[in-house]
């Protein structure tokens, strides 16, 4: 017998594994026989994978500035923001010196000869990106000129990730003792963390003016090079023109943003918009 089951493609930002899966259980409820795929990749990494004419139903990602540079108006007509997160420095119980890490000191432990730490890649990843604006931001906050430049040189190659979930790994595998990542993904996988200030997060609306000071030129796959300016952390979601199940997209997007969709983000430590 044919299966005639329709099937709904969503493909998202590594960060949102978790929250995405969840929600699928939940839009389940409404449409069991839907089947699901999911896919996951760097929010940079997933609007050139749609670019390149891979064609998916839903598209959720960690920067809705990726839907303005590379998929609005061509490939997206319009997304929405659903949750925000902030940047936190993720490390756990055998990191080195975890004891006596704080807010205020974290660039001084990260510097310590032998400590080990990393961040996802900036041309693929918005954290990897986002990270770079901290660095450039605390030099400011601290009042350490050439902190940034500190903190990159140590960050090599070796050290940097495709997306930001690959750098839980490292750090459970303990490869490196410290990570950047999203206060959500910390929180999912129980790690500890060192919430940084406001000012250098970029969760507080209130210094997106001083955020949008920063910026860090990625380059896409084809030599393209985009200049992003820091902002708040955003998590945002469309369904993509090539959609083959709109009905189906949509359905999922309501669930998403729906309550019980908001008690799944908020579950995964996301703040729902």
């Amino acid at each position: 017998m044919a299966d005639n089951r329709k099937t709904l493609k969503i493909l998202h930002a590594g960060a949102l594994r978790k929250p995405i899966k969840d929600c699928v259980h939940q839009f389940w409820k409404d449409c069991p026989d839907v089947e699901v795929t999911l896919d996951y990749a760097g929010s940079r990494a997933c609007a050139h994978a749609v670019l390149e004419g891979r064609e998916v139903d839903v598209i959720a990602l960690a920067d809705p500035h990726v839907f303005e540079d590379l998929l609005v108006p061509g490939h997206v007509d319009v997304f929405f923001v659903f949750a925000t997160d902030q940047m936190v420095l993720g490390y756990d119980e055998f990191s080195q010196y975890n004891s006596e890490i704080t807010r205020h000191n974290w660039p001084d432990i990260l510097l310590r000869e032998g400590v080990l730490f990393g961040r996802s890649d900036h041309n693929l990843d918005p954290c990897g990106y986002r990270t770079l604006m901290v660095w450039q931001l605390a030099e400011k906050y601290y009042n350490r000129p050439g902190l940034f430049n500190l903190l990159n040189g140590r960050c090599g190659p070796d050290l940097i990730h495709p997306k930001s979930i690959d750098l839980a790994g490292s750090l459970l595998e303990g490869r490196v003792d410290y990570v950047f990542i999203y206060s959500s993904v910390a929180e999912q996988l129980n790690f500890r963390y060192v919430r940084l200030p406001d000012q250098i997060n970029l969760s507080n609306p209130a210094y997106a003016d001083e955020y949008a000071k920063v910026s860090v030129t990625v380059t896409g796959k084809g030599g393209g090079v985009s200049l992003v300016r820091g902002a708040p952390v955003e998590f945002a979601v469309a369904v993509p023109k090539n959609s083959a199940n709109k009905e189906l997209a949509n359905l999922f997007v309501k669930t998403l943003t729906s309550r019980e969709g908001e008690k799944i983000l908020e579950s995964c430590g996301l703040v729902p918009c």
